[in-house]
């Protein structure tokens, strides 16, 4: 479930073929829901286990976090993953979105009135889905996405809604 948590935060970059977006800051947030009340609440679990792990083990998680542009996740108060991201001026000028998939992944973008049309497909973790992009001015978005997945041996259908804001012009230094 863990493994689900961080693939989806690291969901492959979306070109947006007519749409600048603003250099800086992003707040990202992810909403995964599975359709069974359960694995929701596993879903909720499982991220504040993120929020809990021990000392070690975050700094470990944030280390893999920082090198992507990205903090370690929280837990919004609607049960969303929350993760601040840095888009530089090069991701602002070839239109990326904040987070980049560091995977075997491929995707397609289509563009379509106020966003786009995207799927993608990844061998490692092996997942594929496809949804909407809808750009709200250069500082904000919605994604809604229907993910394929496999965890512990078992497809897995998943729905993530994303939004993401621009918080401001300057980003926090990355690690090394």
């Amino acid at each position: 479930m863990k493994r689900l948590i961080i693939s989806l935060a690291m969901l492959a970059t979306v070109q947006a073929s007519a749409q600048s977006i603003k250099p800086g800051l992003w707040e990202l947030s992810n909403k995964v829901k599975t359709g069974n009340a359960q694995a929701d609440q596993a879903m909720s679990m499982a991220l504040k286990q993120l929020a809990d792990l021990p000392p070690e083990q975050r700094a470990q998680m944030e280390a893999m976090m920082k090198q992507n542009g990205a903090s370690m996740p929280m837990a919004g108060g609607d049960g969303a993953m929350l993760i601040k991201a840095c888009v530089t001026p090069e991701m602002a000028a070839k239109k990326e979105l904040p987070i980049n998939q560091k995977g075997k992944c491929t995707s397609k973008s289509d563009p379509v009135a106020g966003g786009l049309d995207i799927s993608f497909s990844c061998t490692d973790p092996a997942s594929s889905g496809g949804g909407t992009l809808r750009f709200h001015g250069d500082s904000a978005y919605v994604m809604n996405m229907n993910i394929n997945s496999e965890a512990g041996g078992k497809r897995q259908a998943v729905q993530v809604e994303s939004t993401g804001r621009w918080l401001g012009a300057s980003c926090p230094a990355r690690g090394h």
